[in-house]
This record gives C-alpha cells, sequence and structure tokens, in this order.
C-alpha cells in the first residue's frame, strides 16, 4: 500500500512538474512571438514614414511586408488586430499613394510645361534678334528636344509607377 502510495505521489509530483515545464515553454514560446511582433513593428516603422514620403517606397517595402507574413503569418496577425487593418499598409495607403503620384504628377507636368514655354520663348527672341541664324534655330530645336526627352523619360517613371501602385490596390 505504502508503495502505491508513493507511485501516486510520485506520478503527481511528475505531473505537476511536467505542467510547470509545459506552461514554462508556452509562456517562452509566448514571449518569442511578442518579440518578433515587436521587432516587425520596428522594421516597419520606417516603411510608414518612407511610403508617407514618397509613394515609390511602397513598391520597395510592400514585397518585403508580403515575404514576411509569409513567414510569420501568427506576428502578422496580431499586428493587423492591433492596427485595425492590413499590417503594414493598407489598401486605403495604396489608394491614396496613387492619388498623391497621380496629383504630383499633374504638378510636375504643369511646371515643365511652363519652364518649357519661357526657354522656348527665351530661343525664339535669340533667334529673332539673331535674324533666324542657324545657330538661333538650333538652340530653339534643342529646347524642344530637351522638353520632349525629360517629358518621355518623367512620364515613362509616371506609368511604371502608377501601374504598379493600381496593382497593389487591385
Amino acid at each position: 500500500m505504502i508503495i502505491l502510495i508513493a507511485a501516486l505521489v510520485m506520478a503527481g509530483a511528475a505531473y505537476f512538474a511536467g505542467m510547470q515545464i509545459a506552461g514554462e515553454l508556452r509562456a517562452a514560446r509566448e514571449e518569442a512571438s511578442r518579440g518578433r511582433t515587436a521587432a516587425l513593428l520596428q522594421t516597419f516603422a520606417p516603411a510608414q514614414a518612407a511610403a508617407q514620403a514618397d509613394p515609390r517606397a511602397l513598391l520597395a517595402w510592400q514585397p518585403v511586408a508580403k515575404t514576411a507574413r509569409g513567414l510569420f503569418p501568427e506576428e502578422f496577425a496580431a499586428l493587423d488586430r492591433a492596427a485595425g487593418g492590413t499590417f503594414p499598409f493598407t489598401k486605403a495607403q495604396f489608394q491614396a499613394a496613387h492619388d498623391r503620384w497621380t496629383a504630383d504628377w499633374l504638378a510636375w507636368e504643369r511646371t515643365h510645361d511652363a519652364e518649357y514655354k519661357l526657354k522656348a520663348a527665351v530661343a525664339e527672341q535669340e533667334l529673332t534678334a539673331s535674324g533666324g541664324s542657324a545657330l538661333g534655330r538650333s538652340k530653339l530645336e534643342a529646347v524642344d528636344r530637351e522638353k520632349l526627352d525629360l517629358y518621355q523619360r518623367r512620364y515613362q517613371e509616371y506609368v511604371r509607377v502608377a501601374k504598379a501602385l493600381q496593382a497593389l490596390i487591385s
């Protein structure tokens, strides 16, 4: 009988010790998860600031966020709950970035047009003053080429970024 009681006491002690160990392991896992969550929050804080400063930053940070989301789904779920939306970027942020990118393009386009109208007017005045010289015509043509080249390069970038932002919204 004493052996049976001793065996029961030993089994109870082993069970209690096992439960303590399991609880400690669970707490350690939860603490590690909180640490990873905090590290992810710190990692993507600069992304938030960069995306507000320049919509193109979203195109650099979103693939990183997507990869991290795949690696740490539980931590991102906790961040999503805390942020009240998809962390680190929501569809509303993608839309706002697209809107800003388009507005910036339109402002640049107006400025570019005004700048080159002035350059063309100066070149035309020089052309008239020189009596229609070859140098004057060349200057005016150079202004037109420069305007078009700069516009085409900038427009290509605008379209590339706008399409990529639109794809993130969809």
